[in-house]
This record gives C-alpha cells, sequence and structure tokens, in this order.
C-alpha cells in the first residue's frame, strides 16, 4: 500500500482549515485516511504557533513506515526539524511564457527592420 502524508481541506469556501493525514495515496483528498496527525491553518500569522500543529511522535512513525510527504507537508516537516531539508529546483521559475516569448520575437524582428535601413 503507497502511505502519503498530505493535507484534507475542510472549513467553508475562503475559509480553509487543514487535517495533516496519513492516508493510501489512492483515497481521494478528503475522503478516508487511517490517522490525522496534525492541523494546518493558513489564515493565521506565519509566526503564530497554532498555523501548524504536528503530533510528532506518530509522523516519525508514518515515516519510519515508509509514508511519503506532500510537497507542502515535507515543508512543514523540515521547519520543524523531523526530515532533512532538500534543495528544491523551479527550472522554469525565470522563464517568460508564450505570449511574452512571441512579443520579444515581434519587437525584435519591428527593431531589426527599422535599423536595416538606416543601414544602407
Amino acid at each position: 500500500m503507497a502511505m502519503k502524508i498530505r493535507l484534507a481541506r475542510g472549513g467553508s469556501k475562503k475559509r480553509p482549515h487543514y487535517a495533516v493525514v496519513a492516508t493510501d495515496s489512492r483515497m481521494p483528498r478528503d475522503g478516508r485516511f487511517l490517522e490525522k496527525l496534525g492541523t494546518y491553518n493558513p489564515l493565521l500569522a506565519k509566526d503564530s504557533e497554532d498555523r501548524v500543529k504536528l503530533n510528532v511522535e506518530r509522523v516519525q512513525y508514518w515515516l519510519a513506515q515508509g509514508a511519503q510527504p506532500t510537497d507542502r507537508v515535507a515543508r512543514f516537516l523540515e521547519a520543524a526539524g523531523l526530515k532533512a531539508k532538500t534543495e528544491r529546483q523551479n527550472l522554469k521559475k525565470g522563464e517568460p511564457g508564450k505570449a511574452a516569448k512571441d512579443r520579444a520575437e515581434k519587437r525584435a524582428a519591428r527593431e531589426a527592420a527599422a535599423n536595416a535601413p538606416a543601414e544602407e
């Protein structure tokens, strides 16, 4: 069974509240889970102690059983010192989108056309 430690959304519309749960990866996001490991409230201030609460012993147990944390939960575990910090790479971060590339090509073509008669 492929185990995950992930977030299950609760709360009302535009007022999210998440539970950190251990679950089978085939279950739906807010569906059945094996154990609730903590909570995450993104509406609280980033320096608030109540923003992320984790049951450290149970998280360590599930990690020892082979459960894989999702990206967001992995960041929580790194902040809590339960997981080694990993280097993340966003290779497309500085790359412009398709429309911006098209605009740049058109601008370069116009500039090249404007400079060509001036050189002659």
